[in-house]
């Protein structure tokens, strides 16, 4: 894809680096970043979403060279800058340029706070330019020069100017070296696919055009090789004198949808005639907007070079080269690329080890090259486990942390976790380190290859002969008792799809056994053979009476064997019963006149019988107290916070808008 060298090669090169690059999986970002690392591998793109992120995946851009970061998060930003110590960085992250980004609380939060978080952890020595917009001058749209009031009309276009002044701001009082490039109408390679010039294009190669609006709407149409350059050319000549200063990267040159359609029809010769108005006007769409870059060229001599219908073919030519509706559209629409997976750990009286687990699993998903989520849940622990979750929360975006009101048990941890979890699937893990993350990436193998559940399958247990011993034989009995095949030796160690947790959360159940319900929901599913070792920490919470409550929660969960077992034992006792009482009388009056009359006989048979109907009665009462259970339909579990890197959520109103966000 564009596999030759940039024609402004000696520009990147003398870019400072490390480069940075954020919203490179946005339209320029994605072609300044894939120009620049043709040159350059010590160019980084940025981005806070790598799901949407189609450009980079078809660019087939190395997993080291992608660095997720949240502007919003100051200790992301920190964090990342801290790592790599970029010397020149290009902000091209925005929200709010697009009718579908109608968020407005998002659109300042990005385009304000996210420029402030940027501008807060740069330095003297750094170069920043940032993408601005043509729509700060809002209804001052007409040729305006840098020095002319903008007359912002929109969210976005306020956003933007606010972005302005911070990056004078900070030059004038921070001296750092800024620049803001209102950006006009760019077109181009990577460009969304339902924009209007590759629609126009698309249809063009068809010999056809597309829906249009009025023929009177205007633009400055500049192609995204010389907005490209322009970057370059900032920040390779950024100065005390220009710093903190705007400037209209435009050809200056106004074009009407009109004037787009004939040059469009001329170049590609099509004889269709246009239906004008066949698609409506777009509220700011505007008559006169098109701007003045003499500033620009003036001071760093810049200049657009690409006619609209040089700029044109070349779009052609690039969607023919690329299998512009083979690859490029199914990719946006529906983009398919490293897979995110969350680590879910049930956390109580595990202090200690979180942190060894989180160095652990971080290690383990950059190996495999996938991006990550981790959900520590907190279980109402005594010891001081919320704040080390905090703290890592603090510095990983990535990680997420869940308080509970009381302890509810693992299940409800699990369950509590993979709720709000937002990767393409989930690995459920205790927080002792007995489920070691070095086998995720077996786990991840199978999944990979189709499997929708992997679990683990304990093949040893670094215990106590007699602990092993019981453990290995509930498991045969729960398996031979189950009225579903259940693996033997298989916990909740498992890697498990998103539509499987999607059916495993929703289903109505108050007491849930995860391991029994994962293999009640069915879906293909297999075993990785591992061995679990000994805590690493402290001493385990589990006791004989806690291992004799979780054997009856999972037998009379998945069995309905007790109960058959005292049908027949009812059927075969009263059978042996009617046998005894002829033998009775057969010996009294025939075969042994002189039987004794004793009460021993009597007493053997009421003491078995009353042990079996108390035994048959426990039974019930279990089934009864499951049925009691589920009746009062209580919830799972009750957070009382939510933790998302930097950001908390307290109250229940927050909880509960998170959760329903990230349900969609």
């Amino acid at each position: 894809m564009l596999d030759q060298l940039p024609v402004y090669q000696e520009k990147i090169e003398k870019l400072k680096g490390p480069i940075f690059i954020f919203g490179a999986s946005g339209f320029i970002g994605a072609n300044l970043f894939n120009d620049i690392f043709k040159i350059r591998k010590d160019c980084y793109a940025l981005t806070h979403d790598a799901t949407k992120a189609w450009r980079l995946k078809l660019l087939n851009v190395p997993f080291e060279n992608i660095v997720h970061c949240d502007i919003l998060s100051n200790n992301s930003v920190q964090e990342v800058f801290e790592k790599y110590k970029p010397q020149t960085i290009f902000n091209l992250a925005a929200y709010g340029a697009y009718s579908k980004q109608s968020n407005v609380n998002l659109t300042y939060e990005t385009n304000v706070l996210g420029t402030v978080n940027l501008l807060q952890n740069c330095t003297r020595e750094m170069v920043y330019i940032h993408a601005g917009s043509s729509s700060e001058y809002g209804f001052n749209c007409t040729s305006p020069k840098e020095t002319d009031r903008v007359e912002p009309n929109s969210h976005y276009a306020v956003s933007k100017v606010s972005a302005a002044y911070l990056l004078e701001f900070y030059a004038r009082l921070h001296d750092l070296k800024t620049l803001n490039l209102r950006l006009y109408s760019i077109y181009g390679y990577w460009e969304e696919p339902d924009r209007l010039v590759p629609k126009l294009i698309e249809s063009a190669r068809k010999k056809q055009l597309p829906s249009l609006v009025s023929p009177d709407i205007s633009r400055d149409f500049v192609f995204v090789e010389d907005c490209v350059e322009a970057f370059l050319d900032a920040a390779n000549h950024v100065s005390t004198a220009t710093s903190g200063r705007s400037y209209n990267i435009a050809t200056g040159k106004k074009t009407t949808i009109g004037d787009l359609v004939d040059t469009a029809r001329s170049t590609f010769s099509i004889a269709q005639e246009p239906q004008w108005g066949s698609m409506s006007n777009r509220k700011w769409d505007l008559a006169e907007w098109y701007g003045d870059p003499s500033a620009f060229e003036a001071d760093f001599g810049w200049k657009a070079k690409t006619s609209l219908n040089d700029g044109l073919a070349k779009t052609k030519e690039w969607q023919e080269a690329n299998r512009y509706e083979d690859s490029i559209i199914p990719a946006f629409e529906n983009p398919k690329l490293n897979p995110i997976i969350t680590a879910i750990i049930a956390c109580y009286k595990d202090a200690q080890a979180i942190p060894f687990m989180y160095e652990r699993l971080v290690k383990t998903f950059n190996q495999l090259k996938v991006r990550y989520e981790i959900i520590f849940v907190n279980d109402s622990s005594p010891d001081n486990q919320e704040e080390v979750i905090n703290a890592i929360c603090d510095k990983d975006p990535n990680v997420v942390g869940i308080s509970h009101s009381r302890n509810f048990g693992s299940q409800s941890a699990f369950l509590s976790g993979m709720e709000i979890a937002t990767g393409d699937c989930v690995v459920l893990m205790d927080g002792d380190l007995q489920d070691p993350p070095e086998i995720i990436p077996s786990f991840y193998e199978k999944w990979m290859e189709g499997n929708d559940v992997v679990y683990g399958v304990r093949v040893q247990r670094e215990m106590k002969p007699h602990i092993h011993f019981f453990y290995k034989t509930f498991y045969k009995v729960f398996q031979s008792l189950s009225y579903i095949p259940i693996p033997r030796d298989a916990g909740d160690f498992s890697m498990i799809d998103r539509k499987v947790v999607k059916e495993l959360v929703d289903l109505p159940e108050t007491e849930q056994f995860l391991r029994g319900l994962r293999a009640w929901v069915g879906f293909k599913q297999t075993g990785v053979p591992y061995v679990r070792p000994e805590r690493m920490f402290g001493v385990s919470t589990n006791n004989w009476t806690k291992n004799i409550w979780w054997a009856k929660k999972a037998i009379f969960s998945f069995s309905f064997a007790p109960l058959e077992l005292m049908s027949y034992a009812g059927f075969g006792l009263t059978a042996l019963s009617v046998l005894g009482i002829i033998w009775q009388i057969l010996a009294k009056f025939i075969f042994f006149p002189d039987t004794p009359r004793g009460i021993s006989t009597v007493i053997v048979l009421v003491t078995l019988f009353g042990g079996l109907t108390i035994l048959g009665i426990s039974f019930l009462g279990e089934y009864i107290t499951k049925i009691f259970e589920e009746t009062k339909k209580r919830p799972k579990y009750i957070r009382t916070r939510i933790r998302r890197g930097s950001r908390s959520y307290k109250t229940a109103d927050e909880i509960r808008t998170l959760v329903k966000q990230l349900r969609k």
